[in-house]
Parts: structure tokens; sequence; C-alpha cells
């Protein structure tokens, strides 16, 4: 009688992962840019918690008079009262409705101007003495031109957004089609390769981080002018609001709707930099900065 004996399988043997492996350096790498993000939150909550008890110390010791320069907690103070007005709301609504809408126009005709331009150098020169000419006109000069036009209305001052931001996509948009590598753009040409796919594969990685950096600065031009063309040309929003309260005097009212400017601003510039992090997480630009 043969007798059979059941072999067991043989335990599946465990490799163990080198402190070289891939999913290491990933995890590390990860709680670096933790670390780095931590850290730097850390630093501009100081740096804020320090300009804020310098105003204080400032207002307490009488370095300045009350009428001046209100005292920190005074600002802030008129602040919590405002976040519960409804009217405060609405007027951070209209400003942002503005900045939202001119920014938009500004940024699709920017990217359509910039890149029809940049591949066309006949445009390219003939626009240059054009576009030298009308960009470094103060967007704060077409006010009268805008009211002349449209009245105390808010297309008056969303022309006026719209011009601040265009330049700053357009020009960006020009420089980065302008970059396209000459040995990359040749080589499709002797492909044959349709429009779309040279827009795709060889203008647009050039030109994205010059269109992110462009967007970036154009957003933060765009909340400047709404704010501007609302106190000078009177329409609804934080900036009438502004003037209002600069003109009766009310100063507190007038730092605490200043803190909520810049509020706005650090919202926008963090919004826009958390997207230019994730459309250039494969830029140098991008890379370098999360390991310092």
């Amino acid at each position: 009688m043969t007798i059979t004996q059941r072999q067991n399988p043989a335990p599946a043997l465990r490799v163990k992962q080198e402190p070289g492996h891939p999913r290491d350096s990933r995890a590390a790498a990860r709680r670096v840019r933790q670390r780095t993000a931590v850290r730097r939150s850390l630093r501009g909550a100081i740096g804020l918690l320090v300009v804020v008890a310098v105003w204080q110390l400032v207002s307490v010791l009488g370095l300045v008079h009350p009428s001046q320069l209100p005292s920190a907690t005074a600002a802030f103070g008129e602040l919590s009262q405002q976040v519960t007005d409804l009217e405060f709301w609405r007027n951070v609504g209209r400003t942002m409705s503005t900045w939202a809408v001119g920014l938009a126009i500004a940024s699709v005709a920017g990217i359509v101007l910039g890149t029809v331009i940049g591949l066309v150098p006949f445009l390219r020169r003939a626009t240059h003495t054009v576009i030298e000419f009308l960009r470094p006109i103060p967007s704060v000069a077409l006010i009268p031109i805008a009211v002349l036009t449209y009245g105390i209305q808010p297309q008056a001052a969303l022309v006026v957004v719209i011009y601040a931001s265009l330049w700053q996509v357009l020009v960006q948009v020009l420089y980065g089609v302008a970059d396209i590598d000459a040995v990359g753009r040749d080589t499709a040409r002797s492909f044959r390769l349709p429009l779309r796919t040279r827009l795709g594969r060889v203008i647009l990685p050039t030109a994205m981080p010059y269109l992110v950096t462009g967007l970036r600065l154009a957003a933060a031009v765009a909340l400047i002018l709404a704010i501007t063309a609302e106190m000078t040309i009177g329409n609804p929003g934080l900036g009438r609001q502004l003037t209002m309260a600069a003109g009766v005097g009310d100063q507190p009212l007038v730092y605490a709707i200043v803190i909520v400017t810049g509020i706005l601003g650090l919202i926008i510039n963090l919004v826009f930099r958390a997207i230019e992090k994730r459309a250039l997480h494969w830029h140098q630009s991008i890379r370098g900065e999360e390991v310092l």
C-alpha cells in the first residue's frame, strides 16, 4: 500500500522593502511637503499676530491720534459687527461678482488673442507697437470714459476690470508661445501634425507656466480695480462702502473694510497658488519649492 503524504504549500516569501524603495520615497516626500506647509502656515500666522500686536501697541501708547489710526481691537470689533450684517455680505458679493466676471472675460480674451497673435509672426509684428502703447495706460484713467459710456452702472466698473486684467494674461501668453522650443515646433511641422495636436502637445506644455502666472497676476489686479472702480464710480460694493465710511469719519469701519479686502486678496492668492501647484506639479519651479 502506498501512503500519499500531503504536502503543505510553501509559505509566501515576504520581500523586505529597502529604504530606497519608490513607495518609501513618495511617503518621505509627502511628509516633507506636509512639514513645509505647516512651517509656512505658522510663520504666516506669527507674522500677522506680530503686526496686529504692534498696531495695538501703537494705539495704546498714543503714538498716533485715534482719528488717524484706531486701535486694532476697535477695528476688529467693527469687523465682527459687520459680518453679522446682511448688507455687508451683499457688498462683498457685488465686489466679487465684478471681479469674477471681469477676470473670466479678460482671461478668455487674453488666452485667445495671445495664442493667435503668438502663432502668427505677421500679427506679432503688426500688434507689437499697439500692445506696448495700450498696456502702460493706467486703468483708472479709463474710469471717466467708462462713466461717460455706461453711466454709474456695473458695466463701467466691469470695463475697467477687464482692461486691467487683460494685459496680464495676454502678455504672459505671448511670452509663453514665443518660448516654444524651435526643435519641437519644427518637428511638429515636419510630421504635419494638426493644429489641435500641436496646441495640446507642443504649445500648451510650454506656455502653461506663463499662463498660470498671468492668471494669478490678473486675479490680484482684478480685485484691486474692482474696489477702485467702486470707490470712484460709486457702484454698490465694498469700494463704495469704504468711501462712505471715510466720508463720515468712521475710522474703525474704514480699517475693517480694508482688512476684509486684504483677506479677500489673500484667499484669491492662495486659491490660485494651489491651482498653479496642481497644474504645474511636473514643472521644476514647483518641484523645487517642495524641498525648501
